[in-house]
């Protein structure tokens, strides 16, 4: 039993014709998805392409690895991840295109995938998730109260570009973020790409408004569509989803099980677990049974007022938060001390799930 890091050692060997495409593969991919490839995976409309061996090559002549080692986010270990992948033969010579990067700060939006063509004649298109930032965080949360959000448009304009012309079947995923948009372009793609999908991974993705979960256009897509969180997911447990979940295990504990890094494999599937933790479900509970209630409109400033609340605190990252630093701010309590009692009760409780979550992991970390 180990991480995705150690399925690399044990089956990197074994090309995608000896082991077909499986699980465990998408998470490889879906990490890969945090790396920086501008300049190096040729941009979407392009028809160059370029192998993950070379890019690996390419990245590390670009970047000083002292630089990268300085990042403090849980996504600092993705390129040193993506060179292992490379250098195996499983994932070596799988052929990357069609980068995107885009950040545009006035309609907050950040988008980032590539497509990843595999020997097997299939394409998997990898989304970017959100890092471990505050704002990163407030992104999540606002996919599932707020739709649609400029990536998740972005992400169907994507689809729909880069899979006009290609024949394979399509595989969609990603980490955090990311799988809440593979699903997104999956649903809403057009119909003759819609009919290529054979899979679409969320890996500890938020979910979506009731809304979107009843749809037709979603219900179509559910069979496909394929769950994945940690036993004390969070993110993945942002409003409704559908499917049934794959719970797996984690060698982190609390929040920090978020980092798919740590999600256990054993063999060619993960590791599981019976259920998700009393808290996951708690926190599950709290935010659809508040939510259902509300407007757009209520739903939005909610989750502004929450986000304001944790920033005014001084907090800049998950690991910030503790409930001393939230009873502490000056500018947290006076804020608080405006809200009606609802909203007080809610935002109470998910930030008693999120401080529990985050003690819980530091005391695991310090033993």
């Amino acid at each position: 039993m180990g991480g995705i890091e150690d399925y690399i050692k044990w089956r990197g060997d074994l090309t995608f014709e000896q082991s077909a495409f499986n699980e465990v593969d998408n998470l490889v991919l879906s990490q890969i998805a945090y790396v920086d490839f501008k300049n190096i995976i040729p941009a979407a409309g392009s028809k160059e392409k370029i192998t993950l061996r070379q890019a690996a090559h390419d990245f590390f002549d670009l970047n000083d690895e002292e630089e990268l080692q300085k990042v403090t986010s849980f996504i600092r270990e993705a390129p040193f991840f993506m060179r292992i992948a490379a250098e195996s033969r499983r994932f070596g010579d799988i052929v990357l295109s069609d980068y995107a990067d885009v950040t545009d700060d006035h309609e907050e939006k950040q988008f980032a995938a590539f497509c990843a063509e595999l020997p097997d004649d299939t394409y998997y298109i990898a989304f970017r998730g959100t890092d471990d930032t505050i704002i990163g965080w407030k992104e999540d949360f606002n996919m599932g109260v707020m739709m649609p959000v400029p990536s998740q448009l972005e992400a169907v304009e994507y689809v729909n570009t880069v899979m006009r012309w290609k024949r394979g079947k399509l595989r969609l995923g990603g980490h955090s973020k990311g799988g809440n948009l593979a699903i997104y372009a999956a649903v809403f793609a057009k119909p003759f790409i819609q009919r290529k999908v054979v899979k679409v991974y969320n890996n500890d993705g938020p979910g979506f408004t009731k809304e979107m979960i009843e749809s037709e256009a979603y219900q179509k897509m559910l069979p496909q569509i394929q769950t994945i969180v940690p036993q004390h997911s969070l993110v993945g447990m942002l409003l409704w989803q559908e499917e049934e979940y794959l719970v797996v295990c984690s060698s982190q504990t609390g929040i920090m099980q978020h980092d798919a890094m740590s999600w256990q494999v054993e063999g060619k599937c993960f590791v599981t677990c019976p259920s998700l933790s009393a808290n996951s479900k708690n926190f599950h509970e709290a935010i659809t049974s508040w939510l259902e209630g509300l407007s757009a409109k209520e739903r939005e400033k909610f989750v502004d007022t929450l986000f304001e609340l944790i920033t005014a605190s001084g907090a800049k990252t998950l690991s910030d938060i503790n409930a001393d630093i939230l009873r502490s701010a000056n500018a947290t309590i006076k804020m608080f001390g405006t809200l009606d009692a609802g909203t007080k009760g809610l935002l109470l409780k998910i930030l008693k799930a999120l401080s529990t979550e985050i003690k819980r992991a530091r005391k695991s970390k310090n033993r």
